[in-house]
């Protein structure tokens, strides 16, 4: 590996941002092992980025399970000796009006999006500290700065994960980098699977102005290549189009 090369893994990368990322940091030089539950799509992208090479890998992912995620990243070590980035990028949003009481979506979106992240960070942090430093990046929202109606819960969980990054930068000084990039409305998956009538039709006048993955995957790949004295702490990412 170059001084400049860097293992990154991404959980989430079987679509949207996730997968986004995999092709902009596998295009730029990096070593990528990507992580979800549909390794049908893992495999696809695998084969197509790698053209025949040997700089990326992937693992079945469940974020939700604590000993999954840590399997992960030592899978991703033994592949390729190290972990200098891990993209906490896994998200869902089951938007809904808090008196419909769907708790079990409630649930699916703290696992997902707040012990998902708790997760990664736990199983790369004692390794990046071993080996001298490295970069948690954390994907968080638009929702981590402003709540709207239907989506209380889903922004409570980025609110969260916009906390845990601060406090984890703050308590990493000089020795692990911590960025939260907080996308706009971006073309994705996410929205799919919402299964209330109101919360489904209001998001998609909300998503009429939407930019593509990459440009999520651009401010990564900024933070990921910004000096190694320089910590790219927040981004936030919206259509130049929108106002929200």
């Amino acid at each position: 590996m170059t001084r400049t090369e860097k293992v990154v893994l991404i959980t989430g990368a079987s679509s949207g941002i996730g997968e986004a990322t995999a092709r902009r940091l596998a295009a730029d030089g990096h070593r990528v092992f990507l992580g979800a539950r549909r390794t049908d799509r893992l495999a696809a992208l695998a084969a197509e980025v790698a053209d025949g090479g040997d700089r990326i890998g992937f693992q079945r992912l469940d974020v939700t399970d604590a000993a999954d995620v840590r399997e992960f990243v030592t899978a991703a070590r033994e592949r390729f000796g190290r972990v200098d980035v891990m993209v906490n990028n896994a998200g869902v949003m089951p938007l809904s009006p808090l008196a419909e009481l769907k708790v079990h979506e409630w649930d699916r979106m703290i696992d997902v999006n707040v012990r998902g992240v708790l997760y990664g960070i736990a199983a790369v942090l004692p390794v990046m500290r071993e080996q001298g430093g490295g970069h948690i990046v954390n994907i968080a929202s638009v929702g981590a700065y402003e709540v709207v109606p239907t989506a209380a819960v889903y922004c409570a969980t980025k609110y969260a994960v916009r906390a845990l990054s601060e406090g984890l930068r703050q308590e990493s000084a000089g020795d692990v980098r911590v960025t939260v990039v907080s996308p706009g409305v971006t073309e994705s998956e996410l929205a799919d699977s919402i299964s209330d009538p109101r919360a489904r039709e209001e998001m998609k006048s909300y998503r009429s102005v939407a930019i593509p993955a990459s440009a999520i995957a651009d401010a990564i790949a900024f933070a990921v290549h910004s000096p190694a004295e320089v910590d790219v702490n927040e981004l936030v990412v919206r259509p130049a189009a929108s106002a929200q």
